[in-house]
């Protein structure tokens, strides 16, 4: 039995009935119930509780790589006060812990919370904690019977398969989860191909990442899963498949699933063995799909050919996407200033990213003329033009579709639509209301239907 579980907590229904959480604020709570406990006051989850206000829809950003402030990093015994002082709560509706020491006893803790019956909580982040195998047993116990929360990020806990096969699992039961990240869980074939099987009745979840998981087999058959999933799944908006050796042939059954689907707006395939030949099936299903609008082929290596390919489809007036990245992708003069040419034709694609390329003067040239028409504004690409010794030159700018994803910056807004082209991007689709800009997290009652989101 987990340890939380048998933890005795005395006095707990004292502590947080209504009454108390009306007429007291959190930081008072939360300073009841360490004093209650003989638990440590953390300073500085008390510095934020003070500086949290009354308001709705507050989330409570806790994270342990903060640069602004004084962090002590929160352990389990904190999440346990933490957890005891939100009972009862109706306030506050995210959680950011990412970044700290919190385990399977922490996560222990917070299932309990979400399994309250008056449980806010509608985006929890526990990026980046220690939380293995039984800490997200008892999360997926806890979401089984929670109908709130909307976004959970596991991302960088090593869960492995067994942990995400529970979380698989609770997919078959849990009717409100729009946003799962489960991306460098360590996730084996099995728990891979589990998602990709539960997306086939699921119907409420937007978007999943299970990026860099530990496969055994270079085969592709993933690809057949996931592809089969694609053709008969109407809901899902984000597929994140990064780091997860898709060769060309796997691009070419995603490409068949997709060819039949008409939900799928962001399809990531970052870090993969993608050449010119799966360049060449993106191309051919962006032809005939005018559905997809952000790709990410960031990292792969698709050359010339392949960014002629993709411009012969950029260029085609039915081809609906909005945002491309080819960063590090060896392609030379004669891809970039196809794509180049493809944008002064085709007005739908306002986002480039071609960083980490071969960028020769030609090219420098034609990305300056189109900053300098209008045509593609400095946020909207990674690269900015300069002249030195009389030539023209690009150097890389920090914009792109996902740059805030493990970092954060120490001063300035975060998620901002250069540094996160590809929130801004998702949240400007028609069908979608208005979304926290950084907790991804919808504003909406109980008694209001759920809205779509994005990653946190």
């Amino acid at each position: 039995m987990p340890e939380w579980e048998s933890l005795e907590i005395p006095q707990l229904k004292r502590l947080t009935p209504a009454s108390m959480m009306c007429s007291r604020s959190v930081s008072e709570v939360y300073t009841a119930v360490c004093e209650q406990h003989g638990l440590l006051i953390n300073p500085y989850v008390l510095q934020v509780l003070q500086e949290t206000t009354e308001d709705k829809n507050v989330r409570l950003k806790l994270r342990g790589n903060s640069r602004l402030k004084g962090v002590q990093k929160l352990n389990d015994s904190d999440l346990l006060a933490l957890s005891l002082s939100l009972r009862n709560n109706r306030t506050v509706t995210g959680l950011d812990v990412r970044y700290n020491n919190i385990t399977d006893e922490g996560a222990g803790h917070l299932a309990d919370l979400l399994q309250e019956e008056n449980s806010t909580l509608r985006c929890l982040d526990l990026m980046c904690n220690d939380i293995q195998t039984e800490g997200a047993e008892a999360l997926a116990k806890s979401l089984q019977c929670n109908s709130v929360l909307l976004s959970l990020r596991l991302t960088g806990n090593k869960i492995g398969n067994r942990g995400a096969m529970q979380l698989a699992s609770m997919l078959q039961v849990n009717n409100t989860l729009q946003d799962l990240d489960l991306a460098d869980c360590d996730l084996a074939t099995q728990s891979v191909i589990a998602f990709a099987i539960v997306l086939n009745s699921n119907r409420t979840l937007h978007s999943v990442n299970i990026s860099r998981p530990l496969l055994f087999s270079l085969q592709d058959e993933l690809a057949v899963h996931w592809s089969g999933m694609l053709v008969v799944n109407r809901t899902l908006k984000q597929l994140h498949l990064g780091k997860m050796c898709v060769t060309d042939s796997g691009v070419e059954r995603l490409a068949e699933g997709l060819r039949a689907n008409h939900s799928l707006r962001y399809l990531d395939l970052r870090c993969n063995h993608v050449t010119r030949d799966g360049a060449r099936h993106l191309a051919d299903l962006l032809k005939q799909n005018p559905t997809l609008q952000i790709v990410d082929l960031s990292s792969n290596r698709i050359e010339d050919d392949g960014a002629v390919y993709l411009s012969e489809a950029v260029a085609r007036p039915t081809c609906g996407l909005r945002a491309l990245s080819i960063t590090s992708n060896n392609i030379g003069t004669e891809g970039l200033l196809s794509l180049a040419q493809a944008m002064k034709v085709n007005s739908t694609l306002t986002h480039i990213y071609i960083w980490g390329n071969h960028l020769e003067e030609p090219v420098c040239q034609a990305f300056r003329e189109l900053a300098a028409s209008g045509r593609l504004p400095p946020e909207r690409t990674d690269v900015s033009a300069y002249e030195a010794d009389g030539e023209v030159r690009l150097a890389e700018a920090f914009h792109g579709l996902r740059r805030h994803y493990y970092w954060t910056p120490c001063s300035g807004p975060e998620g901002g639509p250069a540094t996160d082209a590809a929130l801004t991007l998702t949240q400007d689709t028609p069908t979608h209301p208005p979304l926290f800009p950084e907790s991804g997290c919808t504003k909406h009652t109980r008694d209001q239907p759920v809205a779509p989101l994005q990653p946190c």
